[in-house]
């Protein structure tokens, strides 16, 4: 008994082609965030409220030589106290996968509203970071950093 391999047409073989295509061109445009992906984040957790820019100190590098470990500092001026205190920072990226790259809960025993890490970034891109205050109030900070080789994507 001998086993025939699988006989593919010419018609079948245009059609998986013509998917293949297709999926590579769509694929590109779905993989990474952008700026209405993160602007949506943002109005997910926050609403339309106002944004003021100051009291964020964003320290990045302005040329990540490597994409896979970019250091990322994030310190927010505050006294910490139970009146007044950094309840939230949220740091998001506008070329990665996901718009969200990290998020830190503070509260006053804390006593300093600072956090270091590392992301991976798929392209040169711009990193925003959004400080939540005890009363409400919102700060913003943002940074462009240019990815030379590595990441995500290259």
């Amino acid at each position: 008994m001998q086993i025939q391999p699988p006989t593919l047409s010419r018609r079948d073989a245009v059609k998986a082609a013509a998917w293949a295509l297709a999926a590579a061109a769509i694929a590109p445009k779905l993989a990474f965030a952008d700026e209405k992906a993160v602007a949506a984040e943002i109005k997910k957790l926050y609403g339309d409220k106002p944004m003021a820019s100051g009291k964020i100190k964003l320290d990045v590098p302005e040329i990540a030589e490597n994409g896979l470990v970019v250091p990322i500092n994030v310190e927010i001026e505050s006294p910490m106290t139970e009146a007044d205190y950094v309840k939230a920072v949220h740091v998001f990226a506008e070329g990665n996968p996901q718009p969200g790259v990290v998020s830190y809960q503070f509260t006053p025993a804390c006593g300093k509203a600072a956090a270091a890490t590392r992301m991976r970034l798929a392209q040169t891109q711009d990193i925003i970071c959004v400080a939540e205050m005890s009363n409400g109030a919102l700060h913003t900070a943002k940074a462009n950093i240019k990815v030379t080789i590595g990441g995500c994507g290259g």
